[in-house]
């Protein structure tokens, strides 16, 4: 009976009827699993999509589900208009208030007066800025719009420098980190572009030859005290959790477990990575430790 339930709120969630009262049952759906101690469904079985690109928002509200939030807080660097993003979903239909990052004022205009409009937003709208985010200067933008400390997430999709910006990140220690890798780069090396700090995604060049690889995060996130609990189906973006959270509920995953649950990664073969490092940018190894 509940898992019919809950495959039939999922549905009616990937058929666009994001309202907040399916996903507030879907929330406590979650939560009665958890107390009868049944089995808790796989991120494969939990995705779906209202604002975020892929099936994010229906991890997050899983995660968040099962260990509860404190402050509602979101920072969100390269967060495009703000629309399609990881923290838009939170922000709108759970009340979130979210810090959104994005170096194209185009972009942060139209996110904020979308925000400004919304029924669900509009008296306290997420801080949507225009920046261009980098290892100097992203302390300090987190830091001036009041953000510093512990917000319950942090979402990372710079298309380029990600690994150096989150390397550089001292001011906020999040709950969730959800982030982009480089698939392409295999599930075994730690590796990363070179930081460039005017790098920008050629969107018409493929393969894509930027970011890092997930090892590389696993390494930088587990020296940080988080681990690395999944990934997304389709195989771009990774949650970590902070070591201190939810260890009962989602524990450690490897890189090479996840690669296997996706059916895109589960493909990989080493000429992808050659693919990647032909090109004309500078990529690192990272020494694993």
């Amino acid at each position: 009976m509940i898992h019919d339930m809950f495959a039939d709120m999922l549905a009616l969630l990937e058929g666009r009827d994001c309202s907040q009262p399916t996903q507030v049952l879907l929330r406590l759906l979650y939560q009665s699993l958890d107390f009868k101690r049944a089995p808790l469904p796989s991120f494969m079985d939990v995705e779906f999509r209202c604002f975020s690109q892929n099936g994010e928002d229906g991890i997050l509200l899983y995660i968040f589900s099962m260990i509860g939030v404190t402050n509602r807080h979101a920072v969100e660097l390269c967060a495009g208009d703000g629309i399609e993003c990881n923290a838009a979903n939170l922000v709108i239909n759970h009340g979130w208030l979210a810090l959104l990052v994005d170096g194209n004022p185009d972009n942060v205009t139209r996110g904020i007066a979308f925000y400004a409009t919304h029924k669900s937003s509009w008296l306290f709208p997420p801080k949507i800025v225009c920046h261009w985010v980098r290892v100097d200067n992203v302390d300090s933008l987190v830091a001036e719009y009041g953000f510093r400390g512990e917000p319950d997430l942090l979402s990372l999709d710079l298309d380029g420098n990600d690994y150096w910006i989150l390397a550089s990140l001292s001011c906020i220690r999040p709950r969730v980190i959800v982030l982009e890798f480089n698939g392409s780069c295999g599930p075994h090396e730690a590796l990363t572009m070179s930081y460039n700090p005017e790098y920008r995604l050629d969107v018409g060049r493929h393969p894509y030859r930027c970011g890092a690889s997930l090892p590389a995060f696993v390494d930088l996130c587990r020296s940080r005290g988080y681990r690395l609990i999944g990934i997304q189906t389709l195989g771009f973006n990774a949650f970590f959790l902070r070591n201190d959270v939810g260890i009962d509920i989602f524990p450690e995953r490897s890189a090479a477990d996840c690669f296997h649950d996706s059916p895109v990664l589960r493909r990989w073969e080493t000429s992808w990575l050659d693919n990647i490092l032909c090109g004309d940018e500078r990529w690192e190894r990272i020494a694993r430790k």
